[in-house]
């Protein structure tokens, strides 16, 4: 067996289908590779919106989206909100960081309005998707910063943004899920009341955690990955920009975990979750089966990435139904499947 055949997982033809177009556009992508951070953002950029177009279901009717200022770190950020339009008044909401591997990724990608506007929709949650500060020119802690400046910000003008100011929390995909997790942390550091954090194929440490990165990535990939890791750390201690190592996870907001079955990050995820149990924490932890970590978003042309959404939106609109929670509101369901 090859070293290649041996990280394969048996993954549906839906999967296997996108991995091949993204290897057929990238090949006509050569500033994917570029050194210039600007060039290489907008062939990753294109390369995205490609996919999406193919295989991520369209932005709904009923929903609106308009772009809009909010505070961060150092500055104005821009924002987008999504909010579906037969809600009137103040909302649930949830600061949405997005992927990109803490390099790239932008509230502009046709991926990231389709998914947060379905979301927004399904789940009754208005989503405030956050254009944060990208390594390496803005490492750690630059982007929590940015979320965390960005919460205190909507909770200042919950009545401008129709924003229900006792159910605010923080979401995020991949790389945005570990922002997002990390501003829950200095969120509950501060005494500031968060309602929920969605933490949505989480790398919830910095670090190689468990088997699931070397059985499922060749040793150059995962390798690579925590590079990628380093470049965004720069230098911090991990307890403070790696989630799992910090040193406390009492009181912290309640969790959802969603983790996909054959992602390389599966076991820090997991590890995430327990911690998050042990720390007395509600958290609900929903393992997509047969998924990688980025096929939540074929949900244009693959029934389980359906299922995924389904199950996303349920669990959110379960956990900002209410103004506060107890720890009955949330079961653990560690190592449950969608």
């Amino acid at each position: 067996m090859s070293d290649q055949e041996q990280h394969e997982p048996p993954l549906s033809p839906a999967i296997l289908e996108w991995i091949q177009r993204i290897r057929e556009l990238s090949a006509t992508l050569p500033e994917l590779e570029s050194p210039a951070m600007g060039a290489r953002r907008r062939a990753q950029r294109e390369l995205s919106d490609l996919l999406a177009s193919e295989f991520t279901a369209s932005v709904p009717s009923g929903v609106e989206i308009d772009d809009l200022t909010v505070a961060g770190g150092e500055g104005p950020l821009r924002a987008r909100r999504f909010r579906t339009a037969a809600a009137p008044g103040a909302l649930p909401t949830m600061l949405w960081l997005h992927g990109g591997g803490w390099t790239g990724g932008t509230i502009d990608e046709s991926l990231n309005d389709r998914l947060c506007a379905d979301r927004a929709l399904r789940s009754g949650v208005q989503i405030m998707s956050l254009e944060y500060r990208l390594a390496p020119e803005h490492p750690f802690p630059a982007p929590v910063d940015d979320a965390v400046a960005a919460l205190a910000d909507l909770r200042e003008r919950a009545d401008e943004l129709a924003i229900d100011a006792d159910r605010l929390g923080v979401g995020g995909n991949s790389a945005g899920a570990t922002i997002a997790a990390s501003a829950a942390l200095r969120e509950r550091d501060a005494g500031t009341s968060l309602h929920h954090q969605a933490l949505e194929v989480l790398p919830a440490a910095l670090r190689l955690v468990g088997a699931s990165m070397p059985r499922r990535l060749a040793a150059a990939d995962w390798e690579a990955a925590m590079r990628l890791a380093e470049v965004y750390r720069s230098g911090a201690p991990l307890a403070d920009a790696s989630p799992l190592d910090a040193p406390d996870h009492r009181d912290l907001a309640p969790a959802l975990i969603l983790a996909a079955e054959f992602d390389p990050l599966l076991d820090g995820a997991t590890a995430y979750a327990d911690a998050l149990h042990e720390a007395g924490v509600p958290v609900v932890l929903r393992i997509g089966a047969g998924h990688d970590h980025a096929s939540p978003g074929l949900t244009g042309r693959w029934e389980g990435a359906r299922q995924w959404r389904d199950v996303f939106v349920r669990e959110l609109a379960d956990a900002y139904r209410s103004a506060g929670h107890s720890p009955a509101d949330a079961v653990t369901t560690t190592g449950a499947h969608l």
